[in-house]
């Protein structure tokens, strides 16, 4: 299968768009003659930034009739570790993915005609703080927050399937790439010497390059027999210590630091168990497959994305 096999659905829509991902996906899509939408709050920004190449959408209900994507792809949410967690910051995480995850869900309920497809943004997060264990897709889910929150924000995006809608959902880790993700953070510090491991830097860090991120969604385009949750990640997780000094090697640094628990946890809250603890995610389901991950290991990843990058 080929690019061929994606612009046959000549119309894609795309719900956080102009974030680090979604906004490489669309180019991608454009760069092989694919119409793309992006569902936006802020019109003008989203056209600057795609140079006017995209459809500017504020509101489902602004798609015209018989117009309608073939493919949804879901990637709104605000970052997790954008804030400490409160009340009210965990009732924004819930908004921004399972809220407008259901308000998707009611659009395609009533549109005319549905989509074919639609690919719906989740977290290696699913698993929870998992320490050693060996996660695929078959393993169950955490019970931490951000593991009900993606549990949730699933099963809406499951509930399209009762209109005849195909769903994947991505279980997506760490994301490396030039431009954004998490690397956009970090990389200054390790340039500066101030690079760190985290605690006890044994715990496991699931990741994938950018590259291998976007290919992975065009395949639940390409091959119409896909469904259901799929770990996007890289066949090679990392120790928080293996990843720090990966990045050191890349930029020329020494990484001579160490960020205890406690540090972390004063910046984190809660959300600092899951980075301390960490969590080894295999990408059963491609593998199986036979998927060839351009970047599979750490240390190709960390050069594509930090030479001239992040």
């Amino acid at each position: 299968m080929n690019d061929a096999d994606i612009t046959g659905f000549r119309h894609v829509l795309i719900t956080g768009g102009t974030g680090f991902i979604g906004a490489a996906l669309t180019r991608r899509l454009l760069t092989i003659g694919v119409r793309v939408s992006v569902l936006t709050r802020d019109r003008t920004r989203a056209l600057a930034h795609f140079d006017g190449a995209v459809s500017a959408l504020e509101s489902l209900d602004e798609i015209e009739a018989g117009n309608a994507p073939a493919v949804i792809v879901n990637l709104a949410g605000k970052n997790l570790g954008e804030q400490r967690w409160d009340t009210e910051v965990k009732e924004q995480l819930v908004a921004s993915r399972v809220d407008t995850t259901l308000q998707v869900i009611a659009w395609i309920a009533r549109a005319s005609p549905r989509p074919q497809l639609l690919i719906n943004g989740s977290a290696v997060g699913y698993y929870g703080a998992r320490g050693d264990e060996r996660l695929t897709e078959d393993s169950v889910v955490g019970e931490e927050y951000q593991a009900n929150l993606c549990r949730r924000w699933e099963n809406a995006a499951e509930s399209a399937r009762q209109y005849g809608v195909r769903v994947c959902i991505s279980r997506t880790g760490i994301v490396l790439g030039r431009g954004g993700g998490a690397l956009a953070g970090l990389a200054p510090l390790f340039r500066l010497g101030l690079g760190a491991v985290a605690g006890s830097g044994r715990q496991w860090i699931s990741w994938i390059h950018l590259h291998d991120l976007l290919e992975l969604f065009l395949r639940f385009m390409r091959d119409r027999t896909l469904s259901g949750p799929f770990n996007n990640t890289a066949p090679h997780p990392v120790t928080n210590q293996e990843f720090s000094r990966a990045i050191g090697r890349v930029l020329h640094r020494q990484v001579l630091l160490r960020a205890p628990d406690w540090a972390m946890r004063l910046r984190y809250g809660e959300l600092a168990h899951l980075y301390l603890t960490g969590q080894k995610v295999l990408p059963a389901r491609h593998l199986a497959a036979g998927f060839e991950y351009r970047y599979p290991d750490i240390h190709s990843a960390l050069r594509a994305a930090l030479q001239d990058g992040a």
